[in-house]
Order: structure tokens, then C-alpha cells, then sequence
């Protein structure tokens, strides 16, 4: 089958647009929809300057999506003063996993010369995946675990690096997922408060004080797409599970997304499209509630909270007392 753009022969078809693309016009298709998606999204502040620069922090795990989007944004910002891109890479302590994902980190971040940091479970909580898993205190997955100490070291370090934006690589299969889940779960507040991190232009977004603004200028693009953007740019990612990966609800709701996007391809789109105003319509409703949740310090190390220690201290406390 021929490009729809060119003679040359297509290299992918989307089923959901009917478009047949060679690699040159699906790199390009690629890179215009994450483009699109930060002007969208007002990620560039209108007075940003050089004399005013913005930092965005990158979650780089070494993983197809953080790879990606690292690099196109490398490609998009490289000339422009008012961008500094820092990759910033989390070490769970998973033994051969994540060395050789931050391999893939090391080897990208050299290559666009970006700034990297890297910081470990062990170095800040004095332990490791592998073993939180062994013992697990809590008897929960170990994606409960990590999760939460990965978005607290996120954070903390965003802030410490002075970011104004946090950027991180879910893609449009990622964001269906969750948007499924958390109708299916009947969490409203979820629906909320993943309104208020990641969609909606920054510029229509309440201050928030207490945390750096989120942002996935990879939502639009399917995962499948993304992967074969990697691979056809010959891009230093390590493509592999978690051997402790384990969310199995997560993983139904994969397979049946898989399903409803073959017989009616558009499905994802279609569900991130009405998830974003159901957002919208949810968070509203909360910012109005005079009776909404209080935010606090954790008395333990101080981060913003709902309740008196955050789920992180209480985690590493339950762990430490095995």
C-alpha cells in the first residue's frame, strides 16, 4: 500500500483516520500532533523570553513514551531561548530493569546535550523495589507502591529544579485506560483531580501553588504509534515490562480497549475526548464546594496532603516496621 501523501510505500495504517503514511509522513504526522497539542494546551506562556525562561522537568524513564517526547520536544525547543529541558529519571532499585533503562536515559541525554538527574529510591528512602516487593507490608501490588514514591520524587524534584511545567510520557492508550478505570471505579475525585493535573490550557487553570503544573503532550497519539516512532528513529529506548509489573485491572481494561478500537476504531479518541469534559464539568464542581477537601503539610515530611501523614510516609513506615 502506497502513502496517502506520496508514491512511497506506507509503513503504518490508522484505522481510526483511514490514513496510509510512509515513515516520512508518519515522523511527520507524529511530531505535528505533540506540537499541537502544546500550543493547545498554552504550555508556552505567553511571557516567557530569554530574559524569562521557562524549565520543564521530563520524567525520562528510558521507556519508549519518556523517549520520544524528549526528543521531539528537544527538536522542537533546541533554538529557542525561552525552553530549558531537564530530564529527570527515577531509580526504583529493580535489579536490571531500570540499570539498563537508565542506559537508554544516560545515551539520549548525551546525545541532545539536555541536562540529567537522576535520583534512586535507595539514596532518598533508603530502600528498594525489589525488596519492597519481597515483603510487601501493605499486601498490595507492587505498581501501589511504586506509584506513590514515584509521583512524590517527581514532585519534590520538580520543584527543586525550578520547574514550571512538569511533562511526562502517557500516550492516548495510557490516558483511555485511565479515564475507563476511573468512570468504571466511580471516582469522581480521581476524574477531578486528573482534570486539574494534566488537561486543559494552563492559562485556564486555577493557581496552584502547592504543586508544579503537569502536562502529556503525548495524549493524543496511540501507543502503538508512538513505539514505531522509536523504532523507524532508531531512538535509545528500552522497551520491556517491569518484571514486578502486576496491575491486572489495568491490564483487562487494555485488552478490552484493544478490542472496542478494532471493531470501532476511534474508541480511545473518542473516550479521552468525553473524559476531558467530564472532567472539565466535574472540577468545577468541586472548585465551587465550600466543603471541599482541605490541603495540608504531612507532619512527617512536610508535602501537601489530605490527611495528617501522607500515603508516602505511611508507606515507608509500614515498610520499615516489617
Amino acid at each position: 500500500m502506497d502513502c496517502n501523501r506520496c508514491d512511497d510505500a506506507a509503513v503504518m495504517h490508522a484505522a481510526y483516520s483511514g490514513a496510509h503514511l510512509c515513515e516520512h509522513h508518519f515522523r511527520e504526522s507524529v511530531e505535528k500532533r505533540v506540537r499541537r497539542r502544546v500550543r493547545r494546551d498554552d504550555l508556552v506562556p505567553k511571557d516567557a523570553s530569554p530574559e524569562n525562561p521557562q524549565t520543564w522537568v521530563i520524567g525520562l524513564s528510558g521507556g519508549k513514551d519518556s523517549v520520544v517526547l524528549t526528543q521531539i520536544l528537544h527538536e522542537t525547543f533546541a533554538e529557542d531561548p525561552r525552553i530549558e529541558l531537564v530530564g529527570l529519571t527515577i531509580h526504583e532499585g529493580i535489579e536490571g530493569y531500570r540499570d539498563r533503562s537508565l542506559e537508554a536515559c544516560v545515551d539520549l541525554a548525551a546525545a541532545l546535550e539536555i541536562r540529567h538527574e537522576v535520583v534512586s529510591y535507595e539514596e532518598e528512602f533508603d530502600i528498594r523495589m525489589d525488596e519492597v516487593v519481597e515483603e510487601d507490608p501493605e499486601n498490595m501490588a507492587a505498581c501501589a507502591y511504586c506509584g506513590v514514591f514515584r509521583r512524590d520524587l517527581l514532585s519534590n524534584y520538580a520543584e527543586q529544579l525550578g520547574a514550571d511545567l512538569m511533562l511526562t510520557g502517557h500516550n492516548l492508550d495510557d490516558e483511555a485506560q485511565t479515564a475507563l478505570m476511573n468512570v468504571l471505579e466511580g471516582d469522581v475525585s480521581q476524574v477531578a483531580k486528573h482534570f486539574d493535573a494534566s488537561l486543559g490550557p494552563l492559562s485556564e487553570r486555577e493557581e496552584q501553588d502547592e504543586f508544579v503544573p503537569r502536562a502529556k503532550p503525548l495524549r493524543d497519539i496511540p501507543e502503538k504509534e508512538v513505539a514505531l516512532y522509536a523504532h523507524l528513529r532508531d531512538l535509545p529506548a528500552h522497551i520491556t515490562e517491569c518484571p514486578h509489573s502486576s496491575e491486572a485491572y489495568r491490564g483487562e481494561i487494555q485488552q478490552l480497549l484493544y478490542g472496542l478500537e478494532e471493531n470501532h476504531p476511534g474508541t480511545r479518541h473518542s473516550i479521552l475526548s468525553g473524559y476531558e469534559e467530564l472532567a472539565g464539568i466535574v472540577a468545577e464542581r468541586y472548585r465551587g464546594d465550600e466543603d471541599g477537601v482541605e490541603l495540608r503539610e504531612c507532619v512527617e515530611c512536610g508535602s501537601t496532603t489530605t490527611r495528617e501523614t501522607c500515603r508516602k510516609c505511611s508507606l515507608l513506615e509500614s515498610i520499615r516496621a516489617v
